[in-house]
């Protein structure tokens, strides 16, 4: 894929600079905004990084634009407030001193939500696409948090840009209290705002059982996996579940292994 680093429009110093430092750091091009339509005409490109002027780093893709914000975290925070209805908090059984492998990070939301319940614990995350890990990385350490439980949450999550399958054949058994999964679904809801953008820089290689086995083996509480109710991933796997949590409305299961 093609693509180059620029700043919002009447970019501050700072922005330029970070812009640059960023352009050398992956080895692309530097081009500042207002030179951008000219040099797309000479240069076609599928994507532009763009340092705005809240510090935030983000992705224009045509008309789309990826960005990382902790929205989504803050509604199920409120549900389970409400109504203590979040089945993945469930699912994990957390303590509050464990340590949580999150495979398949994404935009971070669900493990911003795991390290809140993890105050003397850390979630570490494996993000296998560098752009979706650039942005999120990025956004973890500099949005400007409203909440003070998001912000705290957020100091207590490890990323690390990695394939998962690599990873975990490095790790010795048990090396994890709780591992976590939730691949790409078949059918995805395409009515997400929120994930639509990231689709382009995904991973998309099926989760397969011997990924499914090598997870198992190296948590020592528990492994979950996430699937929705009309995709078939739950049935290629051919896994016994210890609970099976799951909401009718929105058709998503969480699948749990206990090691204990």
């Amino acid at each position: 894929m093609r693509f180059v680093v620029t700043t919002s429009h009447k970019p501050t110093k700072e922005e330029v600079m970070n812009a640059r430092g960023l352009a050398d750091e992956i080895g692309v091009k530097y081009v500042s905004r207002g030179r951008l339509k000219e040099f797309e005409k000479e240069y076609p490109i599928d994507f532009y990084y763009v340092f705005d002027k809240n510090g935030q780093l983000k992705i224009r893709n045509g008309d789309s634009v990826f960005f990382f914000h902790p929205g989504m975290s803050k509604v199920r925070y409120k549900n389970i407030k409400l109504q203590d209805s979040d089945y993945l908090i469930k699912s994990m059984e957390l303590s509050g001193d464990e340590t949580v492998l999150d495979t398949t990070f994404g935009l971070g939301n669900e493990a911003l939500l795991i390290a809140h319940f993890l105050p003397e614990g850390k979630v570490v995350g494996l993000e296998a696409s560098e752009h979706i890990y650039r942005v999120v990385s990025h956004g973890l350490r500099n949005y400007p948090y409203t909440y003070e439980w998001i912000r705290e949450a957020s100091t207590r999550i490890e990323l690390h840009n990695r394939d998962l399958r690599d990873f975990v054949k490095e790790c010795p058994d048990a090396s994890y209290d709780i591992v976590y999964c939730d691949p790409m679904f078949d059918r995805p809801q395409m009515s997400s705002n929120s994930i639509n953008p990231l689709r382009p820089f995904a991973v998309y290689e099926r989760i397969n059982r011997t990924d499914v086995d090598e997870m198992i083996r190296i948590s020592s509480k528990r492994f979950i996996i996430k699937s929705r109710t009309r995709d078939s991933l739950f049935e290629e796997l051919e896994l016994q579940f210890d609970k099976l949590w799951g909401s009718k409305k929105s058709g998503v299961l969480y699948g749990v292994v206990d090691k204990r």
